[in-house]
């Protein structure tokens, strides 16, 4: 549309006072039109609004900025302007006077993806003196008008709550790391972007200024599961520029966004017991501690991702040996056999930002665990530990046939007859004969397949320090 003033387009002004009158006297009939009796010239805009969508949560006023595409036609159909022509929809303040008084008029009270006609008198268009070349004098001019986009400089940011879930134990603040999808679209329903086509949420510090400062705000106070609509106009998103070639300057925008996690980088694990065993539990599961475990893993938002009871068998791990996630390690300690737990761990004591594979990045995982099982742990180093004092004449006892040397067989014979006899214990959670194997491998020296007295030593012999005495 042609601003008021320009070479191209002369709209001429009316005093704000006077167009403040002819707009109330608009809205007592607005809609209709007047023309003077016995079908004389008109007196006012004509407004035939020919669409008007369902849902109209705000309509123009003056002070307004609107964006819109039009035809501009004479009484003939002979099109003398379009912004379709350009390309480009009009953007401009309504009702303060930059717009010809008739355009002025006939867009307040319009509703974002309204179809109007307005059919503009010459005293309110550009009257007895037109525009050389392209709208000659006295002519009464014909629009067809779709308003796109409004918003006000005072607009703040509007959150509409769709879904909150019953349960919301924790709020997104200022530093916490959100994980959600959205969908987003311009106010005529256009849309401009969605997480979904990529199939992987955005990830995000709330506060940091890592977002448009819109978003930074809708987000605050959501909980995880929830889904809100976030309008954010345009100061608060790209301004007057826009980005790319998806949001074009001035546009406000709408998400709709669903937050599947969030965490902040100082979160711990957390442990809730869902049960313990009836029976008094006089020792719990500590570092060291060879355990079997059953366990369901899930996002938070429910979606499932692995699960022991897949495998038919519980989960072995040695806890503090690095053989799980630290946050899991963590919430498997100080447990009794029959106990289960929920653990809810942050991505920085999971698989962090890359994630794994099943996991995406910088998700905080939900454990449901239940310990099975415990066995004391050995000393770091050792493959076996005595339960008592080793016997005076060990190697005299380890050689079964009194050669003066021992082969493996004798060695794995006699080791599995002190642990078959309680006087010892292997490493647990390791294959026995793998073990054996690499204990007689430490103890032949010369590595000439077989052990004799002057090779034999304990482990405390090697390492003073350890209480622990091993082969």
């Amino acid at each position: 549309m042609f601003p008021a003033g320009s070479p191209s387009h002369t709209f001429r002004r009316l005093s704000l006072l006077r167009l403040l009158l002819l707009l109330l006297l608009q809205a007592l009939g607005r809609g209709l039109g007047r023309a003077s009796p016995a079908g004389g010239p008109l007196e006012d805009v004509v407004i035939e609004r020919y669409h008007v969508p369902r849902s109209c949560p705000r309509e123009v006023q003056m002070g307004d900025f609107v964006r819109y595409h039009y035809n501009g036609t004479f009484e003939d159909g002979k099109k003398f302007d379009s912004s379709y022509d350009r390309s480009t929809l009009v953007a401009i303040v309504v009702g303060v006077g930059r717009l010809i008084t008739g355009m002025d008029r006939g867009l307040m009270g319009m509703c974002v993806n309204e179809r109007r006609r307005l059919i503009v008198p010459p005293h309110l268009g550009y009257g007895s003196i037109g525009v050389a070349g392209l709208i000659p004098p006295d002519a009464t001019l014909y629009f067809d008008v779709v308003l796109l986009d409004v918003w006000n400089k005072a607009d703040t940011v509007q959150v509409s709550i769709l879904l909150r879930p019953p349960h919301c134990p924790r709020m997104v603040q200022d530093t916490d790391f959100v994980r959600y999808h959205y969908n987003g679209t311009l106010l005529d329903g256009t849309t401009f972007d969605t997480s979904y086509s990529r199939n992987h949420t955005y990830n995000t510090y709330i506060g940091q200024g890592y977002i448009i400062p819109g978003m930074d705000q809708g987000l605050q106070g959501v909980c995880i599961g929830e889904r809100r609509r976030i309008t954010v106009p345009p100061h608060l998103a790209y301004g007057e520029n826009g980005t790319g070639d998806k949001i074009p300057g001035s546009a406000v925008l709408i998400f709709d966004v669903h937050v599947i996690d969030f965490h902040n980088p100082a979160d711990p694990v957390e442990i809730k017991t869902l049960s313990r065993p009836p029976e008094s539990c006089n020792e719990t599961s500590k570092l060291g501690d060879f355990i079997r475990y059953h366990y369901n893993c899930s996002l938070l938002d429910g979606t499932r991702l692995f699960s022991s009871h897949d495998f038919g068998a519980p989960q072995e791990a040695t806890l503090g040996a690095n053989k799980v996630i630290e946050g899991l390690d963590t919430g498997l300690q100080g447990m009794c056999v029959g106990e289960r737990r929920q653990l809810v761990v942050p991505p920085h004591l999971a698989h962090g930002e890359s994630g794994a594979r099943g996991v995406p990045g910088s998700a905080v995982l939900l454990f449901e665990v239940e310990l099975v099982s415990r066995e004391d742990g050995l000393p770091t180093g050792y493959l076996f530990v005595w339960h008592k004092d080793p016997p005076a004449s060990l190697f005299e006892d380890m050689d079964l046939n009194k050669d003066g040397e021992v082969p493996p067989e004798e060695f794995s014979s006699f080791i599995k007859a002190q642990v078959n006899e309680g006087k010892g214990r292997l490493m647990p959670g390791q294959d026995p004969e793998k073990t054996i194997g690499d204990m007689f491998q430490n103890q032949d020296r010369n590595q000439d397949g077989k052990i004799t007295a002057e090779e034999l030593k304990l482990k405390s012999d090697e390492d003073q320090e350890r209480v622990h005495e091993e082969l």
